[in-house]
């Protein structure tokens, strides 16, 4: 390979790592209280035998699914704590296929919320933007049955950080690294609840 060509491809590649790096770093000093609140909000749901309800579009969709396997399953290996109750809102291509056809996709989320919900449960949306119409529904939705609501975002937050209960926003406006820090949070999230709700430590007691 060409020196210069390989230098360009190098200084790219680090590029991505120390701009990712240092946005986690800014998402640290403004988000760790808002990391904190949910995850206790979070916690106090399953504890009283509420469920997590997870859901976003793309990307997220996909980090909906991955959160909710962690709390089902574990997220280390070394954990022996029993499931914690989470459910993806992405994953039943016959009702996401049903409602968008027949209702429209802008409720694809929300009436499964309507159907599946109930008050003291908890909803996570994932959002890079904040402004995702179908986002923006369930958040609504969740809201008529007095479900506690988190909002994971980027850039300014949208529409969705005024109307959740919770918004963690990530610092920036590249899509990319919101979704490297929301994945972030996202494991800190299943970390800290599983310390709360099984206490494994004194100072995990709320």
């Amino acid at each position: 390979m060409d020196t210069v060509v390989k230098s360009t491809w190098h200084t790219r590649i680090s590029a991505h790592f120390r701009d990712s790096a240092a946005l986690k770093v800014g998402t640290d000093d403004q988000c760790t209280d808002a990391i904190l609140t949910a995850a206790r909000a979070i916690a106090r749901s399953l504890r009283a035998g509420g469920k997590l309800m997870v859901c976003g579009n793309g990307g997220s969709a996909a980090d909906a699914q991955h959160l909710a396997g962690e709390f089902i399953n574990t997220l280390t290996k070394q954990s022996r704590r029993p499931p914690m109750a989470a459910l993806a809102l992405t994953t039943d291509t016959s009702c996401l296929t049903a409602v968008g056809n027949d209702v429209g996709f802008e409720h694809v989320f929300a009436r499964q919320i309507l159907a599946l919900g109930r008050s003291g449960d908890t909803l996570l949306v994932i959002s890079t933007s904040g402004q995702s119409e179908n986002v923006v529904r369930a958040v609504k939705s969740a809201a008529e049955l007095q479900i506690g609501t988190v909002g994971l975002l980027g850039r300014n937050g949208g529409q969705v950080s005024s109307l959740v209960d919770v918004a963690i926003t990530v610092p920036s406006d590249d899509v990319q690294l919101i979704q490297e820090a929301h994945l972030t949070i996202e494991h800190i999230l299943c970390d800290l609840v599983e310390r709360i709700v099984h206490a494994e430590d004194e100072e995990d007691q709320e």
